[in-house]
């Protein structure tokens, strides 16, 4: 009999709903549980609002712990809410781990949240078999005022939807790092530097863009783009808020490097792993006022679509109509690491 082997990369949105269907919420103080497009778990706590995330880092092992504690930085400020506690499990590759290494990951990860205002508070770390890279598990806990707490239930019709600074950051890093062998006939020194160095410039931190954001003007809700990229995000939005989302892919920045290092690859910008974007939805009232305060704030942010009056998924304007828009399989970047 043949057993169909689940491919690398995020579980199918069928198969994790299906899953998530059985799992237990015991606790009325539950505010926000387990969903496809939900970022965190929000729960109430002793007159305090907490929100809680976990994340793996698992397609990188140069900077994985800047990763770990960056990725999860970014669900939890999408809540409205201030990260303020971090724990990290870490399983290192056997025959491959050294004290050097050890140290260094530990490093990445105390710098990382030095810099957020995060304590770490602490985790597990251990030498694994089966191994043959790093794995880093973070679980970050944030802390907002319940009257500022942002849902996507709080999404409406009508919605504006902005999205920060551009994709796909994060890809663009990580194949750069992971995969330099393979640019170095394509690009030249200097602009394999710079796409490595979009881990820190622009950067896959969007803690700063959803502080200005909410300190703007009025956000409904933000969602993080990570694995299957913005388009992947913007599905998992439409299924958090119960809407249909209309989006204009002509208006999402896409930088140079991205662009060329995607065509290289022969992969879709829209469909790859995407931290260092914010998608927010906003009412039409705030769009100029927020793209505005982005903006001098040295953030690029582009009103990309609409929140529409109907469950219809994830739409797309061509050709002056609306058409379906695919749902990602899986990340594109996924395939070069099978």
């Amino acid at each position: 009999m043949k057993i169909d082997r689940l491919p690398i990369g995020k579980l199918s949105p069928d198969l994790l709903k299906e899953v998530l269907k059985k799992a237990p919420l015991l606790d009325d103080r539950i505010l926000s549980g387990p969903g496809i497009g939900i970022d965190c778990a929000v729960v109430e706590f002793g007159g305090k609002t907490l929100a809680f995330k976990t994340d793996p880092i698992t397609f990188v092992s140069d900077e994985i712990g800047w990763y770990a504690v960056q990725v999860c930085a970014n669900d939890i400020v999408t809540t409205g809410a201030k990260p303020l506690w971090y724990l990290a499990t870490v399983l290192f590759p056997e025959r491959e781990t050294t004290e050097g290494l050890v140290k260094a990951v530990a490093e990445q990860l105390y710098q990382a949240c030095e810099r957020l205002g995060v304590s770490v508070i602490g985790g597990h770390t251990e030498v694994t078999s089966g191994l043959d890279r790093p794995i880093v598990v973070g679980t970050m806990v944030g802390e907002v005022d319940s009257k500022e707490l942002i849902s996507p239930d709080n999404t409406v019709p009508g919605d504006h939807i902005l999205l920060t600074k551009g994709v796909p950051i994060e890809a663009t890093a990580i194949l750069a790092r992971e995969l330099s062998e393979r640019l170095g006939s394509k690009l030249n020194a200097a602009e394999l530097l710079e796409a490595q160095n979009y881990l820190y410039d622009p950067g896959i931190s969007v803690v700063k863009d959803a502080h200005v954001a909410v300190q703007s003007g009025e956000v409904h809700s933000m969602h993080d783009p990570t694995e299957g990229g913005v388009a992947a995000a913007l599905w998992e939005m439409s299924d958090a808020c119960g809407y249909g989302i209309c989006f204009d892919p002509q208006a999402i920045h896409i930088p140079d490097i991205s662009k060329k290092i995607c065509e290289i690859f022969n992969i879709d910008p829209l469909a790859s792993i995407a931290s260092g974007a914010l998608l927010l939805a906003v009412p039409e009232k705030s769009v100029t006022n927020i793209c505005n305060e982005l903006s001098n704030a040295g953030i690029l942010c582009k009103d990309i679509g609409v929140v529409n009056t109907k469950d219809d998924g994830l739409m797309v304007i061509k050709d002056g109509a609306k058409k379906p828009y695919p749902r990602p399989i899986r990340d594109e970047i996924a395939t070069l690491f099978d």
